[in-house]
């Protein structure tokens, strides 16, 4: 019997839900599943620049689990933009959270939990 997913903390809710090629009915395309926390995985690393260790504080998960949902992530995104195939953002054990910014360095901190690590060693929000 598999052990229960951990649940997974996410900042921001996506902008669209659904990313596709233009020209062919969504019903007509095969679908791949980016879940939540893999959406804020490759947000807080590939977008927002973090490092491994910061995202996994704010994801709430180690940091090889990070590593792990980043790399997932990454490969559905490939996938989907290569081969032509619907990406569905939904699902996963997760819950959204709201986080402050740093004033030092701008980085997404957790309220509350004392900002936990990043890059300028600061805190405040």
């Amino acid at each position: 019997m598999a052990r229960p997913q951990k649940r997974r903390f996410v900042g921001m809710e996506p902008g669209f839900r659904m990313f596709k090629p233009v020209g062919i009915p969504a019903v007509e395309m095969e679908q791949l599943v980016l879940t939540l926390d893999e959406f804020e995985a490759i947000r807080l690393v590939d977008l927002d620049g973090m490092d491994h260790e910061g995202a996994s504080t704010l994801v709430g998960v180690s940091r090889p689990t990070l590593s792990h949902l980043v790399e997932q992530a990454r490969h559905k995104v490939a996938d989907a933009v290569v081969t032509g195939k619907v990406l569905v953002i939904e699902g996963g054990n997760v819950e959204m959270v709201s986080r402050g910014r740093c004033d030092n360095c701008g980085w997404e901190i957790p309220r509350g939990r004392g900002g936990g690590r990043h890059r300028c060693g600061g805190g405040r929000i």
